[in-house]
């Protein structure tokens, strides 16, 4: 992969809630704020932004406010008051299938004039609103494999002219130009052709999330963008040689997969600044909460109701990763702060960023974490959360952005006309021969 100028690192923020809420004055208070969150966003030249998902409601509320929408049909509406921005909608391969989804991002596509992309989970929640016990991580990842392979080969099957515009103004399509891909697998049987027109940019950005060790063969294989949390310098080293060891397996282009971390910060204006900050947010805790938040960090199934805060957790409450059904990656991480020795209090402050990177700093200080890991090659496209916090958003703005312009690390303009360019991806052709990884009947 060849640019024309120096490597530049990408960001993303998180999508505003189009929702409303039963306080709210206006039902359209919910899409004012997200659209004016959006365009924030690209007025500082954020490169995307990014939806979480989950497929339930917590009832110990233990992983925020992902998953109060869908994300999809946000992003479309926020695709229309945007020009430049890209738009990630989080999707399960385990309760999706994969000809509606492939709709549905393409349809995203054409909507937003090639702003798309979607990341694939697997999830680890939801399986009761499906009438499904919750498959195994191997078979879970197995399925998204599956599903990706579908969603691709629908994308590359249907000739690029196969819709043409009329001198009336209506799209005129051409049957024969749209080709069934035939796709016969253990979990889906998918006949083709996909009946959305080639897409602005041929494919929707891949993104891919999960750690576990069949997470990091899939990312590894077909995602062009892999979020990981890694919390620790020595370990994103790790993670990331590996990953580029596998995708290197696969026959995939230099440079990819893309690696992406999520940034939680405090950010403060000197060293005083940032210790009051930090020690204000501690106090904030509720450290009963946290318990059940720190058990969810280690698979769910711990009682840490009578351990003492301030005392390592016993050996023999860690549970083995393999032993778990959900996020493993999640879990490893957590069992390796609770062998460090850290107390129970220090791991539920750990737990707040839920296994996240988090750095407490003035913005030299942050810009200094992040730019160790991109000049290591190690980091590609980072996701800052902060902006809909007033007080945040504003160090974001004025302090942290800011800085990373004077070091030439981010943008100071979108670069391309699609979400593909503007990341500085490689540009999607589908080649001949491009069907041929389909498994065919």
């Amino acid at each position: 992969m060849t640019h024309n100028r120096p490597r530049r690192l990408k960001t993303l923020t998180g999508a505003g809630s189009v929702i409303s809420a039963g306080n709210d004055a206006s039902p359209l208070t919910g899409i004012k704020r997200a659209v004016e969150l959006a365009r924030k966003a690209e007025a500082e030249k954020i490169t995307g932004l990014f939806t979480a998902d989950l497929l339930h409601i917590d009832p110990a509320g233990l992983a925020g406010t992902a998953g109060v929408q869908e994300p999809i049909i946000a992003l479309a509406a926020l695709s229309q008051v945007t020009s430049q921005i890209g738009l990630i909608a989080t999707v399960s391969t385990t309760f999706h299938y994969p000809y509606n989804l492939a709709r549905q991002i393409g349809t995203l596509d054409h909507a937003s004039g090639g702003r798309a992309g979607w990341n694939a989970v697997t999830s680890s929640v939801g399986e009761e609103n499906f009438g499904e016990t919750l498959p195994s991580p191997e078979d879970r990842y197995e399925r998204a494999a599956e599903f990706i392979e579908i969603v691709n080969a629908l994308y590359d099957a249907n000739e690029r002219n196969a819709a043409e515009r009329k001198a009336s103004g209506a799209i005129g399509i051409d049957p024969a130009k749209f080709h069934p891909i035939n796709y016969r697998g253990k979990h889906f049987k998918v006949d083709g052709p996909l009946n959305v027109p080639p897409l602005p940019q041929g494919r929707p950005v891949q993104f891919q999330a999960g750690q576990s060790e069949a997470g990091v063969t899939v990312g590894a294989r077909y995602a062009e963008v892999v979020y990981t949390s890694q919390p620790k310098l020595e370990d994103a080293i790790v993670f990331a040689a590996e990953l580029r060891r596998r995708a290197t397996s696969f026959g995939r282009t230099a440079g990819l997969p893309f690696i992406m971390n999520s940034f939680h910060s405090v950010i403060g204006d000197s060293d005083a600044d940032v210790a009051r900050r930090l020690k204000e947010k501690h106090e904030r805790i509720d450290y009963e909460q946290g318990r059940l938040k720190l058990a969810d960090m280690l698979g769910g199934d711990l009682d840490l109701s009578d351990l003492p805060l301030d005392k390592p957790l016993p050996e023999t409450l860690l549970p083995e990763v393999t032993s778990i059904n959900r996020r493993r990656g999640r879990v490893e991480i957590f069992r390796r702060y609770a062998r460090e020795g850290l107390t129970l209090r220090q791991l539920i402050i750990q737990a707040q960023e839920t296994g996240h990177w988090s750095v407490a700093g003035t913005p030299e200080q942050l810009a200094d974490a992040i730019e160790e890991r991109f000049r290591a090659g190690i980091l590609d496209v980072l996701s800052l959360h902060g902006f809909g916090n007033p007080d945040q958003e504003d160090r974001l703005v004025n302090g942290l952005l800011p800085e990373l312009r004077r070091r030439s690390i981010i943008d100071t303009d979108y670069v391309g006309d699609d979400f593909r360019s503007n990341l500085e991806l490689p540009p999607y052709v589908a080649a001949d021969g491009a069907l041929n990884s389909a498994k065919r009947a």
